[in-house]
This record gives C-alpha cells, sequence and structure tokens, in this order.
C-alpha cells in the first residue's frame, strides 16, 4: 500500500490519468502515513490538472493538513502543489501565500518554492545560503554595464596577447 502514490504516478506518466485516480480512491489509502497520503493527493491533483480540470485539482488539495504549521517535508511538497494549481488558475495572490509557506518550511529543500516565489514578485533570486538567508535582487533593475569593470581592457594585456601571436 505504501506504493500507491508511486504507482498512481507511473499511470499519469503512461497517460493514463484516469487510472491513477482509481489507484488514489483505492481504499488502502486510508491506512497510509501522513506523508504517503499528502504524496497521493498530490499525485491525484496532478491527474486532475492532465485531465484540463485544475479546480478539481485544487479541491484534491484542499484537506486538513493544508492548515498545518509545522515544518515537515510533506508539508512543503503540500504547500507547493497547492500554490502551482491555484498560480494555474490565475490566482497570484493566494499563489504567493502558499510559495511563500512551502519556502518557510522547505528545509530539505524539496520544492523550487523560493524561486517560483521570486517569479511571482518580481525579483530575481540571486543565491540561497541556508544559514545566512536569501538574498535577492530587482529582476527589473539589471545591473548596467557602467556598474561592472570591463575584463580584458587593459594596454598590458592587449600588448602581452599581440607579442605572443608574433613571435
Amino acid at each position: 500500500d505504501s506504493f500507491l502514490a508511486v504507482m498512481a504516478d507511473c499511470e499519469r506518466g503512461l497517460g493514463r490519468p484516469e487510472r491513477a485516480l482509481e489507484i488514489a480512491d483505492d481504499p488502502a489509502a486510508g491506512e497510509l502515513d501522513a506523508a504517503e497520503r499528502i504524496e497521493l493527493r498530490i499525485v491525484a491533483s496532478g491527474a486532475r490538472r492532465d485531465m484540463g480540470d485544475p479546480k478539481a485539482a485544487l479541491a484534491e488539495l484542499q484537506i486538513p493538513e493544508l492548515k498545518e504549521r509545522r515544518a515537515r517535508p510533506w508539508v512543503a511538497r503540500l504547500f507547493y502543489a497547492y500554490g502551482d494549481v491555484l498560480a494555474e488558475l490565475g490566482k497570484e495572490d493566494d499563489a504567493r501565500e502558499y510559495f511563500a509557506r512551502a519556502s518557510s518550511v522547505d528545509r530539505e529543500g524539496v520544492t523550487d518554492a523560493d524561486e517560483r516565489l521570486a517569479e511571482i514578485e518580481g525579483v530575481e533570486l540571486v543565491d540561497v545560503d541556508l544559514e545566512d538567508g536569501i538574498m535577492w535582487t530587482d529582476a527589473e533593475d539589471p545591473a548596467s554595464d557602467e556598474d561592472e569593470a570591463p575584463v580584458g581592457n587593459d594596454r598590458n594585456h592587449a600588448s602581452e596577447g599581440g607579442d605572443r601571436e608574433r613571435g
């Protein structure tokens, strides 16, 4: 039973989302631990999206664990999946909230919630350092050529290169 999510995801990969949903609705799913049950809901949501029904995909993820506040790897994946469906539905503010939640509990780095949040915020993620935090820059304001020192325009380098070519 612990492989139900894997089996359902394989069915999705084979282009059979209906079969994936049948597996997700298996009565044995009720006996799974929280992480396995959440993963199965995420796969079922993906199957609904494969079938072109993002509203049903969102409903698959509306489970009590969506209100979880403790940092657990499966919580990060649930928040991320929920935010991803919200983004597809054009609910950018709600998507931002769930990507932020995923980012705040994703200590294992299982999602790219930081990048998705940055994309929504219109900033470019420069660096992620788990000890020092996240460093951001404005994506709308790329560094200008004047801010960066030119490389290789030194006369000494040019003449050295010229001498090597001749000699």
